[in-house]
């Protein structure tokens, strides 16, 4: 099949996509399509069936019997039929529907499928039974796939003892753009200003297009601006979104507990006793709470680089971030129009601290993980963290933003780099001695690391020249600047 011209990047997703629908067996195959709501699932299997003449059906939080109804109007009106299809139950509807493909190979996609299941839990059993020795008997080539935004449960359905357990022959998470792509996507020429706009709205591609009907800042000094009219202008889809993503995930359903954990991480609690603590609960009192999250994509559990029993949580998706961190507190004056533009001067500390400084740690790590060449990093990288470092003659603890590490040639884990991230210092001297103390500590405490571990130093506001220099010479430090960040290894 050839990718609609119109679709940004996707290509692995449309390959996988490609290769489960042109199967030529002739028996029944299903694949399962995930992934977080705005990132182009619907328009990615709907351009799949209009390539291929497939059928396309997207389920709403109906009943079952407004479900059947609605599912054999658009059956009736894929085959040319001029009365819809009337179906007494879904077994009648799913064994029809395994009959359709009877000029070769046919995608069938039911998109929002949670909420079919919801009002019909038998459904996946159906389906099972449906791809089984039993349903195959109609030698259909019917490709099957079901698509859903609600994580927690998509995920459940090729789990455990699910009925669907062991029938996928294709499982596809279509993710959020990573911030290279989303610059791409928002066509932003200046990495500084792509930085920006990446800490707020990520790299969901609904915000680019539909959420904003293509407005992209004209420059660093209309950034402000564009933040005013588009993300704190009460008339603007993206000023309720946040709300919106989590009323539309069904296992939340103790909201207002869910929004204070996401303020408290967006507020610098990273641990579960600093959640805790920001909430005035007990840490074993969020268990549940975190794991949901979790589950349904909005955080992230990240390992201690040296403690492993340790983490931090932080928050995946940056609108939710610049929400809690920027809109929450603030909503009262938000909500009222013209208020905007004050509430956004007054943020502009919060905004550097709470947003800004976090997104770019996690870009120097995701650079570190993702971009960064071996010889920068002194060897193949196997997994980046960021740790607390403790420090007992000190009587303290230090935090890295970014440590990577590797295997030696006789495949121990060796730690091959450490970091440090900031978004508004330009970074100097004292900067790099803080770094080798810390390798000197690193050295003395954890035998991974070795006096040859390599620094690294991400600086979004640039770097003092004789810092540059010293870099120049050698080849243990390494300097990232936003061009690097967004361009190079």
């Amino acid at each position: 099949m050839d990718k609609p011209a119109e679709m940004f990047d996707r290509d692995y997703e449309w390959s996988e996509l490609s290769r489960f629908v042109r199967y030529p067996g002739s028996e029944a195959t299903l694949g399962v399509v995930s992934g977080r709501r705005r990132q182009g699932k619907t328009f990615l299997l709907d351009a799949v069936c209009r390539a291929t003449g497939g059928f396309y059906f997207a389920a709403t939080e109906a009943t079952e019997t407004e479900s059947l109804q609605q599912f054999g109007t658009a059956l009736a009106r894929h085959l040319g039929e001029p009365v819809p299809r009337r179906f007494a139950n879904w077994d009648e509807a799913i064994e029809f529907l395994m009959t359709i493909a009877v000029a070769g190979p046919t995608p069938v996609v039911i998109d929002e499928f949670p909420y079919l299941a919801k009002a019909s839990p038998h459904l996946p059993s159906l389906i099972q039974r449906a791809l089984g020795p039993q349903g195959q008997r109609h030698g259909s080539a019917v490709r099957l796939l079901l698509c859903g935004s609600a994580l927690s449960f998509m995920g459940s359905l090729l789990a455990g003892t699910a009925p669907l357990r062991g029938r996928a022959s294709l499982e596809l998470v279509v993710p959020t753009l990573d911030y290279r792509l989303a610059r791409d996507f928002w066509g932003i020429a200046d990495p500084a200003l792509a930085l920006l706009v990446n800490a707020v709205v990520g790299g969901t591609p609904a915000y680019r297009r539909e959420f904003t009907l293509g407005d992209v800042p004209a420059g660093i000094e209309d950034f402000g601006p564009w933040v005013t009219r588009n993300v704190l202008n009460p008339g603007r889809p993206l000023f309720r979104e946040a709300r919106f993503l989590l009323a539309e995930e069904p296992e939340l359903r103790d909201v207002a507990l869910y929004h204070g954990v996401l303020s408290a991480i967006a507020n610098g609690n990273h641990t579960r006793g600093g959640i805790a603590g920001y909430l005035g609960r007990k840490s074993t009192d969020l268990s549940h709470s975190l794991t949901l999250l979790e589950d349904v994509g909005m955080i992230t559990r990240d390992p201690d680089a040296f403690h492993g029993k340790r983490s931090t949580y932080r928050i995946t998706e940056p609108i939710l971030g610049f929400y809690h961190a920027i809109m929450r507190p603030e909503w009262t004056d938000l909500e009222r129009p013209g208020y905007a533009e004050q509430v956004w001067h007054r943020s502009q500390t919060a905004f550097r601290s709470k947003v800004l400084g976090p997104h770019v740690e996690h870009l120097a790590r995701t650079w570190a993980r993702w971009y960064a060449h071996a010889d920068t990093l002194g060897g193949l990288r196997t997994r980046v963290a960021s740790g607390v470092l403790p420090d007992p003659a000190a009587k303290s603890s230090h935090e890295i933003d970014v440590v990577v590490f590797g295997r030696d040639d006789e495949g121990r884990e060796v730690i091959l780099a450490i970091g440090e991230a900031k978004y508004g210092d330009v970074i100097g001297r004292g900067h790099l001695e803080r770094l080798e103390r810390l390798r000197e500590l690193l050295v003395r405490r954890d035998d991974r690391a070795t006096p040859g571990t390599r620094l690294l130093l991400f600086g979004a506001a640039g770097f003092m020249p004789q810092l540059r220099e010293t870099a120049r010479d050698r080849v243990d430090v390494q300097l990232v600047d936003l061009t690097r960040l967004y361009e190079g290894s």
